[in-house]
């Protein structure tokens, strides 16, 4: 039987003592952390990301994994999660949540799903977060100028949509591109998609 590694993220010393003990002597490794900051200075290997739902902790985390490049599987938890924070969780990017206190059969549980799910919803998510990233870094008017690509329309008909002339709008579309790192038109409306800057 192979071996299985989650990350603990974790700021609360006994809860993470207390589920890198339940999984001691299993065939689970756990690399524990008590935070994000910890966790980012050597980015570990690991299956599965285990986080203790607080503050903003996922957040900061899915911004980290964007930010890194690097996406895992993550399953958040806390004692007795109301249900609107779970559905903000599971929206934010976690795959599973569980209701601590739990033990090795819920962690395995989580692993199981990463392994089904994780991948293709890992590498969709950093997709979306990197295109996001990317679109953040344009002004207002290049982005209304991308939606107008995007839209299919030509300079000119972009320029009458804003108000502007077809020489401005191309020195913003001029302008998106390089700011976003697109070679080409159709690559810039391939990463607004991601984004859900267009549908």
């Amino acid at each position: 039987m192979t071996g299985h590694s989650i990350v603990l993220i974790d700021s609360n010393f006994r809860r993470r003592a207390a589920i890198s003990h339940s999984l001691a002597g299993t065939d689970v490794h756990v690399e524990p952390f008590e935070s994000i900051e910890e966790m980012s200075r050597r980015w570990p290997q690991g299956e599965l990301i285990l986080v203790g739902d607080e503050d903003d902790v996922l957040h900061d985390l899915f911004a980290a994994m964007s930010e890194g490049g690097r996406w895992l599987p993550v399953v958040a938890y806390a004692e007795a999660p109301s249900i609107p924070r779970v559905v903000r969780a599971v929206l934010a990017g976690a795959l599973d949540y569980l209701d601590w206190p739990f033990g090795e059969a819920e962690v395995r549980q989580a692993l199981a799903i990463a392994e089904i799910g994780g991948s293709g919803i890992g590498s969709a998510k950093l997709r979306e977060a990197m295109a996001r990233s990317r679109v953040q870094k344009l002004t207002r008017r290049e982005r209304e100028v991308l939606t107008g690509v995007a839209d299919g329309l030509s300079n000119r008909r972009i320029g009458e949509r804003l108000e502007i002339s077809p020489r401005t709008v191309e020195i913003h579309r001029a302008n998106m591109l390089n700011k976003m790192g697109a070679s080409h038109t159709s690559e810039a409306i391939r990463i607004a998609i991601e984004a859900s800057l267009v549908g």
